[in-house]
């Protein structure tokens, strides 16, 4: 088992704009409620997903652990009653589509594939603390307007 102490942790990189800049529309980051007690197994799943552990500014470290991959962001909120939607989810990109599943696998979560409907494989997996997550190996197709 990975504890919390053996990961390590980066800082955000710096952001590339002055605020205020113009960026166009972009998902930086999805907030999710979880307990302290679900919070070492959360931050193990998303690593699993390649997410890894950032310092959250000073002010909010007693609040939240953050995780990043890219330019997104996975904030995990410790909230003493956390919700998860029944059918509310983060969807993930993966690298290594069978190489992810086969990983969580591993580590006690249970991927359900489902229907291919862009013709690329998807599965649904809960993380700890009841988040539904959506792994794909590619992103639907872009749709044109007739």
């Amino acid at each position: 088992m990975i504890r919390r102490h053996d990961l390590p942790v980066r800082r955000p990189a710096p952001p590339d704009i002055r605020p205020g800049a113009s960026v166009g529309a972009v998902i930086q980051h999805v907030a999710l409620e979880t307990s302290r007690a679900d919070g070492e197994a959360a931050q193990t799943f998303w690593r699993l997903l390649g997410f890894a552990p950032v310092l959250p500014p000073e002010t909010l470290r007693e609040r939240a652990a953050w995780l990043e991959r890219g330019s997104t962001q996975i904030h995990l909120l410790w909230h003493d009653a956390p919700t998860a939607p029944p059918e509310g989810h983060v969807a993930v990109v993966v690298e290594d589509y069978d190489g992810t599943i086969d990983r969580l696998r591993s580590a006690g979560h249970e991927p359900e594939p489902r229907t291919e409907h862009w013709g690329a494989p998807r599965a649904f997996v809960r993380a700890p603390g009841g988040h539904r997550v959506e792994l794909m190996a590619a992103p639907p197709h872009r749709l044109r307007r007739s």
